[in-house]
């Protein structure tokens, strides 16, 4: 993303591209993230293990990805080790948090990404945020897309969140799962479908995938 400032304290990071409402959905470019944790008392004691992201453009999954583990100086619990595969050797000499995501921050600024997109994109924004805090940092977050918004919108009736049964039905591939890298391969291959599923109701532009899902509502709340 254009213009990728950072301050301390009260202030924010900038990401301050913001593409023309008329830009057709298949010129959009977005980085898909996903985080794998020690648990989910995120605000509490449990802390980012893993950090993964892949570049879309033109409603096509580049070769373009991020990935690394998280030094979440704690253990990890066994039931994430037995979930994720992660164990307490893999993070020893990993990156901390704040150089982590400073370096996923880079990557986003590199591809030029419009936006974010994530599978139940809240919680990770939220890691995000926790981490960030803990240093005396904050972010205004750009463009955010949750994948369940999208599905909400093709089909309203269903109520599941589980990221493989979306996959499978709507035959997109499927990467490890509760790996974030693998996790975020998966959603960005949906993510894809689905914009393309979109096109074929007329919702060409992103001003209609806004209106349509109410994005700048979202977006605001997803402010730091």
């Amino acid at each position: 993303m254009k213009g990728l400032f950072w301050k301390r304290k009260m202030m924010t990071y900038e990401l301050d591209r913001k593409p023309s409402l008329n830009t057709p959905l298949d010129k959009l470019a977005f980085t898909v993230f996903d985080t794998e944790t020690t648990g989910f008392a995120i605000g509490a004691s449990d802390r980012l293990i893993e950090l993964g992201a892949v570049h879309i453009e033109n409603l096509t999954v580049t070769d373009k990805t991020f990935q690394t583990f998280v030094n979440p100086n704690r253990l990890i619990p066994d039931e994430i080790i037995t979930l994720t595969g992660i164990d307490n050797q893999m993070v020893k000499e990993a990156p901390e948090a704040l150089q982590s995501i400073e370096d996923f921050f880079r990557f986003i600024e590199e591809c030029g990404s419009d936006g974010l997109v994530g599978h139940y994109i809240s919680f990770d924004l939220m890691v995000l945020k926790k981490e960030l805090a803990r240093e005396k940092y904050t972010f205004a977050s750009p463009l955010c897309l949750d994948t369940l918004d999208l599905i909400g919108y093709l089909n309203p009736s269903w109520d599941m969140r589980d990221l493989e049964n979306y996959a499978k039905t709507f035959s997109t591939k499927i990467y490890q799962r509760h790996s974030a890298i693998g996790d975020a391969l998966t959603t960005a291959h949906l993510f894809c479908e689905l914009l393309k599923l979109i096109q074929d109701r007329g919702k060409n532009t992103l001003a209609d995938l806004m209106q349509i899902l109410d994005v700048n509502n979202r977006t605001r709340t997803f402010q730091f």
